[in-house]
C-alpha cells in the first residue's frame, strides 16, 4: 500500500474513494427496484422474482459500499491523510472536518439502516434510510463537491488534485 505524501492520498485510498462514490451515486440515482419491492411489501403483495432481483441489486451495492467503507476507514487510520490546506480559513477547516465526519457516518448508516429494513423487516429503519438519511447524504455530497471546487478555483490549493491524481 502506498503511503500518502504530504500533498496527496495513496493510490488505494483514491481508488476506494471513487469506487465508493460511484456506488453511492448508483444507489442514490437508481433506487427503483428497492422502491417497488418496498411498496409491494407495504401493500401485502408478493413481489415477482424479477422485482426481488432488482431490489437485491440495490441491497448488494449497499453492502459493497459498507465493506469498501470499512477498508477505506482502515486505510485512513493506517496511512493517514494529507495535512489541511493552510490557505483555508479556520472556520472552513472545521466545516470540512464536520462534513467529512458526516459523510463517513452516512456511508455506514445508510447501508446499516437499509440492511435492517430489507433483511430484518425493521420498517422505521427503512423510512429513516430512504427519507432522512438520503436527504442528508445528498446535502453533504453537494457541500463536499462545492468545497472541492472552492479549493480548486478560489483558494487555488491542491485539495482537489490530491484525491484525483495524488
Amino acid at each position: 500500500m502506498q503511503q500518502p505524501s504530504i500533498t496527496g492520498y495513496g493510490v488505494s485510498q483514491r481508488l476506494l474513494h471513487w469506487a465508493v462514490a460511484l456506488l453511492i451515486f448508483f444507489n442514490l440515482l437508481f433506487p427503483d427496484g428497492m422502491n417497488v419491492w418496498h411498496r409491494l411489501m407495504r401493500r401485502g403483495q408478493v413481489p415477482t422474482p424479477e422485482q426481488i432481483a432488482s431490489a437485491n441489486i440495490h441491497a448488494y451495492v449497499g453492502i459493497a459500499i459498507l465493506l469498501l467503507a470499512v477498508v477505506r476507514l482502515g486505510l485512513r487510520f493506517i496511512n493517514g491523510v494529507p495535512a489541511e490546506a493552510a490557505q483555508e480559513p479556520a472556520i472552513f477547516r472545521l466545516a470540512a472536518r464536520l462534513a467529512h465526519a458526516g459523510l463517513y457516518i452516512l456511508i455506514f448508516a445508510m447501508p446499516l439502516t437499509g440492511i435492517a429494513a430489507y433483511y430484518f423487516g425493521i420498517n422505521p429503519a427503512g423510512s429513516f434510510h430512504a427519507d432522512i438519511l438520503k436527504i442528508l447524504l445528498w446535502a453533504l455530497i453537494a457541500a463536499h463537491v462545492a468545497g472541492a471546487l472552492v479549493h480548486q478555483f478560489y483558494w487555488k490549493t491542491n485539495v482537489l488534485r490530491r484525491m484525483t491524481l495524488g
